[in-house]
């Protein structure tokens, strides 16, 4: 397995573990610690594609990346996704071949830039849309249900690694996936929001334009409609949403997400001569969606859609865009991934994907010069150690933000200090993870751990949202020290099964496999499986609800 020494530099604390919220309770002085002394990966796509010479693999961000927008700067491409309530939040790519895709950083990584006490998992920061101008960076985004109810920001950088600056709150601007046109020295953003006047009927919204002041970032003009409903209005679509802008060859294009987020999701085109409109629908919408075919197809892509487009320096197109990969039932645990293909001009008018085509997992790779793989690859089959010999690499994530430093890295192990239990929204869990990326996928970790007082507890826990997640460690129950496996289903937390056990230091395995997994530790030379096959399809989004996609990695909890 390829060692994995978190290098991407992000300070201890900027991993909201060090990072403050002012409602979030702080963490016990004297709560137990546990010590993870590595975190092991290994991860297989269910689909086993072997791409050809000059081809590349979709997704080619693999896991719980969903939402992409991309922009180019010279000879780089970078790209921003949806985070959610995990902090740090917001992770920023970069890129020279579209292929090979490197985390530089996170643009929320430090107290103070927003607050998620109380917000749910599947709340937060929503479909944010980078672009560049003049020097800058701009990321636009929604903070949805967040203190003070839901907000659309701005933040900036001359870097796209950072610092990002503190959010400015476009006031006024309602609804949500906002995106920044720059157009003839004029600024707008255009979003989603309520149609004009009672909607007609449930989902049915509007894209909306205005004009902002380039240098305060706030409204200049009064908002406009531009898209009421969807394409085709007769039709009754909805959730038209996720809109971005470009101009080519003299005209406006409008490209936007409908339908919803599942199985209906697709891409439509519409277009103008001036910037604010009028929009008219492209002969052929959608231009990309899977919604049409038989789900019963081996391997299946769905719910494609949400996409944004980027022209190379050679003056190719390509879009990027969210799908999902389901294993058998049309169930998912790892989330919505980012895919990309290639852009086709017909007549001046895009087209992503023919209707009745699947989305390809295996793509001749753009015309532009190889890039090294990244330490750690994003899409294909992969496997990585981190041995928690340096900073964390910004793709650990914690949930919202806590008061105080819940972890440190020394001598080769990460301690965590126990926290908040998962589930409780106006604390903070001593968590760290990484995304699941694959559906077959290996997680171990060694914990050194001493639980004080019944219900103390750390290990491995592998989470969908605040309600659905899977515990196993060690823990005291009724004064003796267990290994345990805990599943927690819609709020309520089973015991699948426990062993006692001695030692203070056990390894802790967890086997994935769509909606099965198998769960097992070893204490000295023996192995023991506490359980086999076990049914996880609550972790799906389907069972589950919401946005975001399977997150593991180390866990603390007093009983207290």
């Amino acid at each position: 397995m390829k060692k994995y020494s978190a290098r991407a530099m992000f300070l201890l604390g900027a991993l909201a573990l060090g990072a403050a919220s002012s409602m979030a309770p702080a963490v016990a002085a004297d709560a137990p610690v546990a010590r993870f002394e590595r975190f092991s990966y290994q991860g297989r796509a269910q689909e086993n594609v072997q791409p050809r010479a000059g081809e590349f693999v979709n997704p080619i961000l693999s896991g719980y990346y969903p939402d992409p927008s991309i922009t180019r700067v010279g000879d780089d491409y970078y790209l921003v996704n949806s985070s959610f309530t995990n902090f740090p939040g917001l992770p920023v790519f970069r890129s020279k071949d579209l292929v090979n895709w490197t985390q530089v950083g996170n643009a929320l990584d430090r107290p103070g830039q927003v607050d998620f006490t109380g917000v749910r998992a599947s709340q937060g920061i929503y479909a944010p849309d980078i672009s560049y101008h003049d020097g800058t960076f701009y990321i636009v985004t929604t903070c949805s249900s967040c203190p003070g109810g839901t907000g659309n920001f701005v933040i900036t950088a001359k870097d796209p690694a950072g610092p990002w600056s503190q959010p400015v709150t476009i006031r006024g601007l309602q609804g949500i996936d906002p995106s920044l046109v720059w157009d003839d020295g004029k600024l707008y953003v255009v979003y989603n929001n309520a149609p004009e006047g009672k909607p007609r009927y449930d989902g049915h919204r509007a894209i909306w334009i205005a004009e902002l002041d380039p240098r305060t970032l706030q409204f200049a003009g009064k908002p406009k409609v531009l898209v009421d409903g969807g394409v085709a209005p007769d039709k009754r679509p909805i959730w038209i949403e996720g809109p971005h802008i470009f101009k080519k060859d003299g005209h406006y294009y409008l490209i936007c997400a409908e339908g919803g987020t599942a199985d209906n999701h697709s891409e439509v085109v519409l277009r103008s001569d001036t910037v604010t409109g009028p929009y008219a629908p492209g002969p052929v919408n959608p231009i990309l969606t899977q919604r049409d075919l038989d789900p019963k197809r081996p391997h299946p892509v769905t719910t494609a859609g949400h996409a944004d487009f980027v022209q190379t320096q050679n003056g190719q197109w390509w879009a990027v865009f969210l799908a999902t990969r389901p294993y058998p039932g049309n169930f998912f645990n790892i989330g919505r991934e980012t895919f990309m293909l290639p852009v086709d001009w017909k007549d001046g008018w895009p087209l992503i994907l023919e209707q009745g085509k699947t989305v390809p997992y295996a793509v001749a790779k753009p015309a532009l010069p190889a890039q090294p793989p990244a330490p750690v690859p994003t899409n294909g089959n992969f496997a990585y150690v981190d041995e928690f010999d340096g900073p964390l690499s910004s793709a650990w994530i914690g949930i919202r933000i806590p008061r105080a430093p819940l972890y440190t890295v020394e001598r080769g192990a990460l301690a965590l200090r126990a926290g908040a239990p998962l589930g409780d929204l106006r604390g903070v869990p001593a968590f760290v993870g990484r995304r699941q990326q694959h559906h077959v996928a290996t997680v171990s970790t060694v914990v050194d751990f001493v639980p004080q007082h019944d219900g103390d507890r750390a290990g491995l826990v592998a989470m969908q949202n605040d309600d659905n997640h899977v515990f196993l460690g060690l823990t005291r129950s009724a004064g003796k020290n267990v290994v345990a496996l805990y599943k927690t289903e819609s709020g309520k937390e089973t015991l699948v099964a426990s062993k006692p056990v001695a030692s203070k230091r056990v390894e802790l395995v967890m086997d994935m496999n769509g909606g099965e997994a198998s769960y097992r530790y070893r204490d000295g030379d023996t192995t023991t499986t506490l359980a086999d096959k076990l049914d996880i399809r609550f972790l799906s989004t389907q069972k589950a609800g919401g946005f975001v996609g399977v997150v593991v990695g180390p866990y603390a909890a007093t009983g207290r």
